[in-house]
């Protein structure tokens, strides 16, 4: 009597997928359990949405797409602008502080009120006004004073505290004076264009980079009052780069040579 064959079992699932089900199960688990215990903020939940609307391009079907794109572009230019003016100015004003503390020092130390150092505040920009009797004596366009390198030498600390985004120019100022040398110093031009440059080289010996200096002279054409002791001086003007428009980029300054 022949013996009868045991029918085919049906092919199970292989063993690593039944483990792979507990692992989703768990985790869905794990999942739920933090959900019950989080604590939902509806209005952070709110600003998540806005967020992920913007970083995913969703946007207002009510509205036309180049409305929405043009406002958008001059919603972020305009809160770029603010923060560059914001910082450019918050580092102004930082700065100018710290030079009011060395102008207080030097002017209780001086002797008399037209050697007194005077600070000037604007928009992104300040200006020393300092007294050539401060740094030169009469007539003399070197730098020789060791009281003056000193205070240059003040200076030059806190502009290496400076961020980087200030120029400084060094301006040159003097009286009606009838100087008619035929030597170096010839005229008030010389003088002024010299104890700028003076003063110019005393900054990069204090480690200043010679990239962010300026010389400017304007001799006895910009005088600050009537009094020649008042337009005898020497102008540090510490500006913002940005905040500099440049000419050629509003009109061709060839153009006009036409």
């Amino acid at each position: 009597m022949g013996k009868n064959k045991c029918p085919e079992c049906p092919k199970c699932l292989p063993g690593w997928l039944v483990q792979f089900g507990d692992l989703m199960s768990l985790l869905l688990t794990f999942f739920i359990l933090l959900l019950s215990m989080a604590v939902m903020d509806k209005k952070k939940v709110e600003e998540y949405f806005e967020v992920m609307k913007k970083a995913m391009g969703f946007i207002d079907t009510t509205t036309s797409v180049e409305t929405q794109t043009e406002k958008h572009d001059n919603a972020q230019s305009t809160s770029e602008d603010d923060d560059s003016d914001g910082s450019s100015e918050s580092a102004a004003e930082n700065a100018a502080e710290e030079m009011s503390q060395i102008v207080q020092e030097i002017n209780s130390n001086s002797t008399t009120e037209l050697q007194e150092v005077n600070i000037e505040k604007g928009k992104n920009e300040f200006t020393l006004d300092i007294p050539s009797t401060i740094m030169f004596n009469p007539g003399e366009y070197d730098l020789t004073n060791p009281a003056a390198k000193n205070f240059v030498a003040k200076i030059a600390r806190v502009i290496r505290t400076m961020p980087q985004t200030f120029n400084i120019e060094i301006i040159g100022h003097t009286d009606r004076n009838n100087l008619n040398n035929s030597e170096i110093p010839r005229d008030g031009w010389d003088i002024s264009a010299l104890r700028s440059i003076s003063v110019v080289k005393e900054l990069i010996k204090n480690r200043i980079d010679p990239s962010i200096l300026k010389v400017s002279a304007y001799s006895s054409f910009h005088p600050k009052s009537e009094l020649s002791a008042d337009n005898r001086r020497v102008e540090m003007r510490f500006f913002a780069q940005e905040a500099q428009d440049d000419i050629l980029s509003e009109e061709n300054f060839f153009d006009r040579l036409e």
